[in-house]
């Protein structure tokens, strides 16, 4: 069944997707469920298959924004735990570092972050973006160059 296959294929990705959004590991796990249930009551009227992931990815956006304007969560991003064991410091000033991060992502206009958290973090291309976000890929470009420079000014030229 498609919606199995893609589940298994894309779940743990929205999942950290989600998570960039949302600051409960639940919370995104709950986005990512109403995601394969809202494709499910409309897989019908898809006509073409490559796109659904992407339309996917769409979905999750939304109900992270939608999840969040509710207040329940803020928007915070942890790195998997090291089994090496980093110093303490190191573990401080990396964790200072994201926090900033994500304070400055936070603070962009919601196309440039949904931009940005798509190419940086998702690793997608810029087609896969649009596709994503309903964008022409020249607007995509335009968002992320406008995005990297304000996060640069943000940051102090640490970007």
């Amino acid at each position: 069944m498609l919606i199995e296959r893609l589940f298994r294929q894309e779940a743990s990705n929205l999942v950290r997707l989600a998570r960039f959004f949302v600051d409960d590991r639940d919370a995104a796990e709950d986005l990512v469920q109403e995601a394969f249930i809202r494709l499910a009551r409309s897989v019908g009227r898809v006509r073409d298959e490559g796109r659904i992931p992407a339309y996917l990815r769409s979905i999750i956006l939304n109900l992270a924004r939608d999840h969040n304007r509710r207040g329940l969560v803020s928007f915070r991003h942890r790195l998997p735990a090291d089994p090496q064991g980093v110093s303490l410091e190191d573990q401080v000033a990396v964790a200072d570092d994201q926090r900033r991060v994500l304070e400055a992502l936070r603070d962009l206009p919601r196309r440039q972050r949904d931009c940005l958290v798509l190419r940086y973090y998702q690793e997608l291309g810029v087609g896969e973006i649009a596709v994503t976000l309903g964008l022409s890929v020249n607007s995509v470009k335009t968002h992320l160059q406008r995005g990297l420079r304000a996060l640069e000014e943000s940051l102090g030229g640490e970007a």
